[in-house]
């Protein structure tokens, strides 16, 4: 396949709620997925000073983490210290332990991980709902 006729890993999905960045991680995340992703995250904070972030993960099959330059990954922990109150990650893996390697032994964001099926409690816990398209594609 042709690099430029790739599908991203990192899908945006709209939600009922302006300060919440949503996304789905879908697949494999390149190192120009994750850069993109810091891109999206730098945008959000821009238009909200304080946000809350839901990551869906499909089908997640790893991170090329060593392939995102060190101060992308610096920065994108810094600003995630100032920016984010509330993450909820859904689905598998559990990511939490990895992300708090990067973060301060008491980080300021609140950090919960639901399973796939208990995805209608991360919603609610942020009071939020998707809008349009699932990542099967199906309406909500």
């Amino acid at each position: 396949m042709n690099f430029l006729d790739e599908v991203p890993a990192i899908r945006r999905i709209e939600t009922s709620r302006d300060d919440l960045f949503a996304i789905d991680v879908v697949g494999h995340v390149s190192a120009a997925d994750g850069e993109n992703l810091f891109g999206l995250l730098e945008a959000a904070y821009a238009l909200h000073p304080r946000i809350d972030v839901l990551v869906r993960l499909v089908d997640h099959d790893g991170v090329d983490w060593a392939d995102i330059a060190d101060e992308t990954l610096k920065q994108g922990a810094i600003h995630a210290l100032e920016h984010v109150g509330r993450c909820a990650t859904i689905g598998e893996p559990d990511w939490i332990a990895d992300a708090q390697r990067f973060l301060p032994s008491s980080p300021p964001i609140e950090i919960r991980h639901f399973k796939a099926e208990d995805e209608a409690a991360a919603w609610q816990w942020l009071a939020a709902q998707p809008i349009g398209a699932t990542a099967s594609g199906a309406p909500t």
